[in-house]
């Protein structure tokens, strides 16, 4: 069975957070494993995944329906719910939330690997070159000729970076795609684009 079919399936051919039948799809939840799973993805509507990767979007309103989401049987639609609520915590709702929310030991460590939850000023940011900072599915562009270690692989200098994800334990560490191969980049020798 292919995963967006398990998705619809699971979800009733619905968002796993609102309920919306719309614009659905499958947004499988970071950081991203090299197989995509239904245990590591979820089935969303497209208000709901952008405003998941896009913290500026966020309507708190909207995420109301996590009182109902958050106990979800399944452990993907559980840690968005805790990252959207650590998110919103200072909305007042949704720290009570939280408060009734319990995740084994593993599974939060899966939630708090994309920092969400952390104070401001333990955060880590990445920052490109000129400073910019630099949010995981940004698009970036090499700034000089790379080797790729364990690889005869040169990435150059000029080459497009496409939705990169952050490294959660150093601010100098990006990932991304270059000729199809997944590298880890030094955020010093990009610029974001």
């Amino acid at each position: 069975m292919s995963i967006e079919r398990e998705l619809k399936k699971r979800s009733n051919n619905s968002c796993e957070f609102c309920s919306s039948a719309e614009e659905l799809t499958i947004y499988q939840v970071p950081p991203k494993q090299k197989k995509t799973t239904s245990n590591q993805s979820v089935y969303a509507c497209r208000t709901c995944t952008g405003q998941i990767e896009d913290p500026k979007k966020t309507n708190a309103n909207h995420w109301r329906c996590l009182n109902d989401s958050m106990w979800s049987e399944y452990k993907a639609v559980q840690i968005v719910a805790w990252r959207m609520l650590n998110r919103l915590r200072n909305e007042g709702w949704p720290q009570d939330l939280l408060d009734m929310m319990y995740l084994e030991e593993k599974d939060l460590k899966w939630a708090q690997a994309t920092g969400e939850g952390e104070d401001p000023e333990e955060k880590i940011i990445h920052k490109d070159s000129n400073g910019v900072v630099i949010e995981a599915g940004d698009s970036v562009v090499l700034i000089k000729d790379l080797p790729v270690k364990g690889s005869s692989m040169i990435a150059k200098r000029g080459t497009a970076v496409r939705r990169v994800s952050l490294d959660h334990e150093n601010a100098e560490y990006i990932e991304g795609k270059v000729d199809g191969q997944q590298i880890v980049i030094i955020t010093k020798y990009v610029k974001k684009i």
